[in-house]
């Protein structure tokens, strides 16, 4: 146990406390991850059972890293504990007990995509305006009412929730929610938000069920638990309710995830359930320098619901956090752009140190363009998935149907890809079919000859067979030789090879790509399962933060503040601190709201080792207006003491400093120049600008007189670049300057 030795006393502490209820509340950079492998292991050298043991994680990817740690530590044992995120394990559990609660064990799992297409079709069946039942938006009511277990017959019945709903002018997403559930059942299969409720399900309607996993699992433990909603709560509570040792570990200032069901309150009550509860706070910071530490707790301390702690940091005191104050969104592009150019030449990095993070997708435009125009390399996180491209959808249907020929979304995907002559009205007359004699459309397909469908008949019954021929191969063989047998048997290799274009020829090799994925799956020791039906579970568990690739070569990194969650970066710009864009506009409607946003700008604080730089403009366009901007509320939380402003506008302008070698250094030993001794004359009016010209000498208020050098018009915005006598040269957006024309 010399590991132990390594440990802080905080840490030690929740390591070595075994029995009974735990809760680890880790702030950022505190070692949680250390914490908990250590303590894992702590149990396997006490003689637990790895099998006794269930961890959930936030990601699939988390798992696999602790599990590898964990092996070095206590050997190959560890490969035995139930490890994995929520959805992955319940999964698995669900793979073995599905039948009682109505389910084939070979259930498929639908994807978000798979979901919304199966909406878009109840919707247009059941003739509703697709502009106001959008299939994402009908998703998102119904996995929240999922999320919070509330069944098909309970929302329809429940008048709050129709209430809701007819206030939306959707009267009909309960009957969707109807349609959708029935659908799903039929075609075997589970959307996400399934794979809890039905465990929910399992557990309450089949004690004997529930009680073989309290007896297995001895010893729960939870990470992430801020992030749990109130079905993951009661899963893992009903887990626990046997021996009662259960271990969270979570962090109430990272709770950020509200929007996807998430419940803080389940980490802020969680006493209540537990009056003899541990609690033990990891409140070092082994990540950040003592600034940025400080100035992030300078932030949360703001949030009234919350659990108090200290998180301190023993690290050097380190850099000011520099503020950039920018003239508009496409300068603020430039000025961070500039700023990590000098910082890597300056200090010799590299780009992978450092991170752009915004609070929406769309703030990335103007940093790629800024990027771009200085040859710096970048890589967006949160891109298209490999798995949702076309193809891959396409050769994963094959693999679907061949496991589970009710999937009703993947049979109607393919059934004419490639094309077989079975048109769109072919298809909705065997949906419809199926709807009146009440058969799945698999039924309906594999005894087309006893439905009466003319000449199509003969191709609905040769796909058909070659879906059957599919399915008696997987119970033969492992998912790569199954796999590569149906590319090839399907056309969809054929079809792919004939294009040649440069796009044809990267899905041709994409294709090639996932065989050797499954290839690889197949090859993997740790892969107990080599069927397909395994390796179709495995990928559709796959979350974002799994499919991230540590790429070579040299990029900085760019994605949403939530995309960053457990990451750290060395160097941090956290951009686009304005009222109503960080905190966003749609999410300051309730103080609940507003702590959220304060703990997501938390956790972009924390992702910061280094060097920390925050970033916001006086002026942005939006739908194609340029607006005024107002600096966030969370800049003026930031105690001054932490912070160097490095750029000041003064009423509209900006210091020109993107044209010095060293725009960061130069400002901060040549400072701006001000002519806080000029005083308007008490008969100053500005004039009308919209006739500005070179050459004009004008008047401000506040630097005095000047020259205009240069005027720059881009779309509705015009820029006035003048020689002031006084304040040197100042570029002004002359929508907000004050200029009085003199010549």
């Amino acid at each position: 146990m010399d590991y132990l030795n390594l440990l802080n006393e905080p840490q030690r502490r929740a390591v070595m406390h075994t029995d009974g209820p735990l809760m680890i509340i880790a702030g950022a950079g505190s070692g949680k991850t250390r914490v908990l492998t250590y303590r894992i292991a702590y149990l396997l050298e006490k003689g637990v059972d790895p099998f006794n043991i269930l961890t959930l994680t936030f990601t699939n990817k988390a798992a696999k890293e602790m599990r590898h740690r964990i092996e070095k530590v206590v050997g190959k044992d560890a490969r035995n504990i139930w490890m994995g995120t929520f959805h992955s394990v319940f999964a698995k559990i669900l793979r073995a007990e599905a039948p009682k609660i109505g389910y084939p064990n070979s259930f498929t799992i639908y994807d978000s995509d798979d979901s919304k297409t199966l909406i878009k079709n109840i919707c247009k069946e059941m003739n509703l305006d697709d502009k106001l039942y959008k299939p994402g938006l009908v998703l998102g009511r119904i996995s929240a009412a999922k999320n919070k277990l509330i069944s098909v017959g309970q929302y329809r019945q429940d008048r709050t929730v129709q209430a809701d709903d007819e206030a939306a002018m959707r009267p009909k997403i309960g009957e969707i929610y109807h349609q959708y559930q029935d659908r799903l059942k039929r075609s075997g299969a589970m959307d996400f938000d399934d794979l809890l409720f039905n465990t929910n399900v399992l557990f309450r309607d089949h004690v004997d069920v529930l009680n073989k996993y309290q007896h297995m699992f001895k010893y729960v433990m939870v990470d992430e638990y801020q992030d749990t909603n109130y079905s993951q709560y009661l899963i893992t509570r009903k887990l626990a309710a046997k021996d009662r040792n259960i271990c969270v570990v979570g962090d109430d200032a990272q709770s950020i995830y509200a929007f996807r069901g998430a419940d803080i309150s389940n980490i802020l009550n969680f006493e209540r359930d537990y009056p003899e509860l541990e609690v033990v706070k990891l409140e070092q910071n082994y990540r950040s320098t003592q600034n940025i530490v400080n100035a992030a707790n300078s932030v949360i301390k703001n949030n009234k619901e919350q659990l108090r702690k200290s998180v301190f940091s023993d690290n050097e005191e380190g850099n000011l956090i520099e503020v950039i104050k920018a003239n508009s969104d496409n300068e603020e592009g430039k000025l961070v752009a500039h700023s990590i150019f000098e910082e890597k030449m300056n200090n010799h990095l590299s780009y992978n140190d450092f991170a752009i993070l915004y609070r929406t997708n769309a703030q990335s435009r103007a940093m790629e363009e800024a990027l771009r125009k200085m040859n710096i390399k970048y890589k967006i996180v949160g891109g298209l998935s490999f798995y949702q491209r076309k193809e891959i959808k396409d050769l994963i249907a094959y693999l679907r149907l061949t496991v589970n020929p009710n999937d009703e979304q993947a049979l109607r995907r393919v059934i004419n890809y490639p094309k077989r002559g079975i048109g769109d009205t072919t298809i909705e007359k065997i949906i419809v079919s199926a709807s009146e004699s009440n058969h799945s459309i698999w039924e309906v397909t594999s005894n087309i000859h006893s439905f009466g469908f003319g000449r199509s008949a003969g191709a609905i019954d040769d796909f058909a067979t070659k879906i059957k021929s599919f399915a008696v191969l997987a119970e033969q063989q492992d998912a790569f030789e199954v796999a590569k047998h149906i590319a090839k048997a399907s056309g969809v290799i054929e079809d792919l090879y004939a294009d040649k274009s440069i796009e044809g020829l990267a899905r041709y090799e994409n294709i090639q790509e996932l065989l050797n994925g499954i290839k690889e799956y197949v090859d993997d020791p740790e892969k107990e399962d080599k069927s397909l039906a395994a390796f179709l579970q495995d990928i559709a568990l796959i979350t974002d933060a799994d499919t991230k690739k540590d790429d070579d070569g040299e990029y900085v990194t760019m994605m949403t503040i939530h995309s960053s969650k457990g990451l750290e970066f060395r160097n941090v710009y956290i951009v686009g601190l304005e009222e109503n864009l960080f905190p966003s506009q749609m999410m300051i409607q309730s103080r609940a709201d507003l702590e959220e946003e304060r703990r997501l700008f938390y956790v972009a604080i924390t992702r910061a080792e280094k060097k920390l730089t925050l970033s916001y403009a006086t002026s942005r366009y939006q739908w194609g207006n340029l607006r005024a901007c107002e600096k966030s509320r969370f800049l003026e939380e930031i105690e001054p003491a932490f912070l160097n402003f490095k750029f000041s506008d003064g009423q509209g302008a900006f210091e020109k400093v993107l044209k010095r070698k060293s725009p960061l250094v130069a400002t901060a030993a040549a400072p701006v120049r001000k002519a806080t001794n000029y005083t308007p004359p008490a008969d100053f009016v500005a004039s009308d600008t919209s006739n500005l010209a070179e050459g004009m000498r004008v008047e401000h208020p506040k630097f005095g007189f000047g020259t205009v050098a240069k005027m720059d018009t881009q779309g509705n915005s015009t820029k006035a670049i003048i020689n002031f006598e006084e304040a040197g040269e100042k570029t002004l957006l002359l929508s907000f300057a004050k200029l009085r024309i003199h010549s």
